[in-house]
């Protein structure tokens, strides 16, 4: 009866996926092999009740524990050196704790400030219901990401340019993908360059007050003093490494965003408040503006390029697969993020309406009520928000070291040293500030990023889900994605001519930057 026992105990079936040779990499990613035949015998699947009969209990238990191990780390190993190089690759003792940190870095932020700009445009209505569908559209989209990262058994997409060349072709996704991508991160790194040294700036003028020299810093000074502080942190090696600043950036954001609406709705509204859209001199501008501000909403869910990094630095195995504990993490972030940008959002309007200055609710709390509010609450507001910036410039650069470092350990096929690693962390770092002098224009620059960028988050992934899952055709999940997918382009297309209005409609009427 105990050997019979054991026998059924033994005679789990393997799973469909470990029925597949595959290659393994140190750093967890598997590639398979083409099987023979479907009948093809695996060493798992040899270790049956029939094959281990004759053989003594003990030896059962060691070919039981050995069918074990080999269903977990997939069979062979292969080494491929240059993934255990590069940034995103390097570390994968990621957990559904990193998860949530860095999704909340990443998808609230400055960007959030930004919305009651938006409403000023869009006005009550309107308002709600285009944050409301954004932000179901890229929670549906990020689910889509998360399973997407290991749909072909025994394969990771580790990056999202990756998931692109899979779906689309290799040279079709990598026009697609490439561009938009580095774009954000780039342009992301930029705007908080710009709120950064701008916050910075302010923080200085309460804390100092009277006491502040008669030469302070100017503007581009103190952006010049966040890029340093931004590069300093950025020679941290790879994304798991980062994951406190993440923490650290994911608690300010939480905090200053509540201490922002709240400071803002607990003191009285200025006395020409109005709830109506803010009028253009044309239809054509009305338009334009409308455009611009949608894109100001769609840029407030960024953070899709980097939903695929995030999952590749946690481990993955067939019983234990990466997509659970990054499910689990990113629901709790973006419970979190709705949290942040509803009330900050509507909070923003209801106090300012559309007073509303472009620089978003924190230039409205600190024009209207600097002298209202103590300077000690006042100035930790900013201060947070100064944090949040160091914090959330690091997750959004790590893909663009990735890209430079993959370069390099391409043409040479040996990792890049501390010098080199150094040089393009620097040399990005001051591209961007140079890029933030060059377009000043905070909010404006948000609707282009946010039209430009729109695919990313809310087009491709439906079109990705097609193409790699193959739902049945004309089917609701096929009609579902397809029109998703091209709502998304479209409306990209739209609110990226918006943002390019804005922005010389901003040239016009400023002609040349001068900070103070």
């Amino acid at each position: 009866m105990e050997e019979r026992g054991e026998a059924e105990l033994i005679s789990i079936p393997a799973t469909p996926m470990a029925a597949t040779p595959e290659t393994l990499t140190p750093s967890g990613q598997r590639s398979p092999r083409p099987a023979k035949s479907s009948a093809a015998r695996t060493p798992t699947s040899l270790i049956s009740p029939r094959f281990l009969s004759p053989i003594g209990t003990p030896m059962k238990r060691v070919l039981v524990n050995m069918k074990g191990y080999l269903e977990e780390v997939g069979h062979l190993t292969k080494l491929n050196p240059q993934d255990s190089w590069l940034p995103i690759t390097e570390s994968r003792n990621g957990n559904a704790h990193y998860a949530a940190f860095h999704n909340l870095n990443a998808g609230v932020g400055f960007q959030a400030l930004l919305l009651p700009v938006a409403f000023a445009f869009l006005g009550w209505s309107w308002g709600i219901i285009c944050l409301t569908l954004a932000y179901f559209w890229q929670l549906y989209t990020l689910w889509i990401l998360v399973q997407l990262h290991e749909a072909v058994p025994g394969k990771r997409y580790n990056r999202y340019v990756e998931l692109a060349q899979a779906a689309f072709g290799e040279k079709l996704g990598l026009w697609f993908a490439l561009f938009p991508t580095i774009y954000l991160s780039a342009g992301t790194a930029t705007a908080l360059i710009l709120i950064g040294g701008e916050t910075m700036k302010l923080f200085f003028q309460i804390v100092c007050g009277s006491l502040c020299s008669s030469n302070p810093l100017s503007t581009i000074e103190w952006y010049l003093v966040f890029t340093s502080l931004c590069i300093v942190l950025s020679q941290l090696p790879n994304l798991n490494s980062i994951a406190g600043l993440s923490l650290i950036g994911a608690v300010t954001a939480i905090t200053y965003s509540s201490m922002a609406w709240v400071l803002s709705v607990s003191q009285p509204r200025p006395p020409s408040i109005s709830y109506q859209p803010l009028s253009s001199p044309s239809p054509v501008s009305s338009i334009f503006s409308i455009l611009n501000a949608l894109g100001i909403i769609a840029f407030a869910f960024r953070g899709h390029n980097l939903a695929l990094e995030i999952q590749a630095t946690m481990p993955s195995t067939f019983k234990h697969p990466a997509h659970v504990p990054m499910w689990r993490g990113a629901k709790v972030a973006y419970v979190l993020v709705a949290m942040c940008v509803f009330p900050v959002a509507i909070g923003g309007f209801w106090a300012y309406g559309n007073l509303m200055p472009r620089g978003g609710i924190l230039n409205a709390l600190y024009g209207f009520h600097v002298g209202d509010i103590p300077r000690g609450l006042l100035a930790t507001t900013f201060l947070l928000v100064v944090f949040n910036c160091l914090s959330s410039f690091q997750i959004y650069s790590m893909p663009v070291f990735d890209s430079f470092e993959a370069g390099y350990t391409s043409r040479t096929n040996r990792p890049c040293s501390i010098w080199v690693r150094c040089g393009f962390r620097v040399f990005y770092g001051f591209i961007s500030f140079f890029i933030g002098i060059a377009l000043p224009f905070l909010s404006s620059l948000a609707g282009l990023l946010g039209g430009l960028t729109l695919p990313v988050t809310f087009a491709y992934p439906c079109f990705m889900w097609v193409l790699i899952k193959k739902p049945p055709k004309y089917s609701f999940t096929w009609y579902f994605n397809w029109i998703l997918g091209w709502l998304g382009i479209a409306f990209s297309l739209a609110f990226s001519v918006g943002g390019i209005w804005s922005m010389i409609n901003s040239g016009i009427k400023f002609k040349f930057f001068k900070p103070n």
